[in-house]
């Protein structure tokens, strides 16, 4: 784990806009998930799409998570609210096909594990001032998206859509877009130069996201 660590830490700072983007997710990354853990705002009072209300009590929780640092916690709101499937499966990109049906669990656990340790040691370095939210969700090729403006302590602003896919009566969170850029494929070049670097074994990459 801790070299995959230090193996994000640097692809990150290869740009600036990799840094930038760092500042603003780095709460919870995910694929999307990812992105303010210390959200506080509640969903507009005028807002009745369910999928505005959902998206600002997950809000809540990645807030409450954050307060705690603990990967544990981050990590049971991560596993409820993310599609973490859709998300694991995208990010091993070229290698999918690799990784046998019976490594798969232990990967989505790893990557669960590693997404919420970076979340919960970077969320506090970022505090959220306030939250606005869009009162009607959009809906796109992909899903359902819900537009905020976080506005950090410092002033910083940044507009950040969210891609939510539907399960029968609730949602699942499958990717955040942050100054243009959505953070699925951010996660996903991630985890396929680790792949690459260990002679184009998945099972290398479920390793050190377990660890």
């Amino acid at each position: 784990m801790q070299r995959m660590m230090i193996v994000v830490g640097t692809a990150i700072a290869r740009s600036t806009q990799g840094r930038r983007a760092r500042s603003v997710v780095a709460g919870c990354l995910a694929a999307g998930l990812a992105a303010f853990s210390w959200i506080a705002a509640a969903a507009p009072a005028a807002a009745a799409d369910p999928a505005v209300v959902f998206m600002a009590q997950v809000g809540r929780e990645l807030m409450a998570a954050a307060r705690t640092r603990s990967p544990g916690v981050m990590a049971n709101v991560i596993q409820r609210h993310a599609d973490v499937r859709v998300i694991g499966n995208y990010s091993l990109g070229a290698y999918r096909a690799k990784l046998a049906e019976s490594d798969r669990q232990a990967y989505y656990s790893g990557m669960i594990r590693f997404i919420s340790r970076y979340a919960a040691g970077e969320a506090p370095k970022y505090p959220v001032a306030r939250v606005e939210w869009e009162n009607q969700s959009v809906r796109g090729g992909n899903g359902l998206m819900v537009d905020s403006r976080v506005t950090l302590a410092d002033g910083t602003t940044y507009d950040v859509r969210w891609l939510l896919a539907k399960y029968g009566s609730t949602y699942k969170v499958r990717d955040a877009m942050v100054l243009g850029f959505w953070m699925t494929p951010f996660l996903k070049k991630l985890f396929e130069d680790y792949i690459a670097q260990n002679g184009g074994n998945p099972r290398a990459l479920m390793a050190a996201l377990n660890r």
